[in-house]
């Protein structure tokens, strides 16, 4: 069976000259996923296997990027060529997850439809700004829609049937656009 990669972050740069690279995250789970001892696998953007495993040797947060070093890459010439590749798991490596809680994969892609049974489009990208996180929701023929994940809007997330139900806050989804 074919392994399944998921998105953990990708090296944006190199950070001083000491081997370390730059990631901006797209994990829920950092401290977990850049833990020593640890092997990653990056990736160029299209590839479907990895160009390299590697072993972390050191994680800090430095700004809003994880700062890693691997195991015999020294310095920055040896990960310069690391920049623009991506860092993914495999799925065995995901973790369980709470009632409620969801992955990002599970979420992007599911149609979204209101209470009273209007399909809206379908969940693009999802935005994580600050206090909660923002749902980008590709419409047709319409400007993209933006909705807050808070309980008062998310009514139900059926991850399986690919299909979420929300309750529209007043002015939040504009009909005449």
């Amino acid at each position: 069976m074919e392994t399944k990669w998921f998105n953990v972050g990708k090296i944006v740069n190199t950070h001083g000259i000491r081997g370390e690279v730059r990631v901006v995250s797209v994990t829920d789970f950092p401290e977990e996923r850049y833990q020593a001892g640890k092997k990653i696998f990056i990736f160029g953007e299209k590839d479907t296997a990895p160009k390299e495993v590697v072993e972390i040797e050191s994680h800090r947060k430095h700004k809003n990027f994880d700062l890693l070093t691997f195991k015999g890459y020294p310095n920055i010439n040896d990960v310069e060529p690391f920049k623009g590749m991506v860092i993914r798991i495999p799925e065995s490596e995901l973790t369980e997850l709470d009632e409620h809680e969801f992955y990002f994969h599970e979420i992007i892609g599911c149609t979204v439809f209101t209470d009273d049974g209007k399909e809206i489009g379908k969940v693009r990208e999802i935005l994580t700004p600050g206090a909660n996180d923002v749902w980008v929701i590709k419409r047709p023929r319409r400007k993209d829609a933006l909705i807050p994940y808070i309980k008062e809007v998310v009514k139900e997330i059926d991850p399986t049937n690919k299909k979420i139900v929300i309750t529209p806050m007043e002015g939040l989804i504009d009909d005449e656009d």
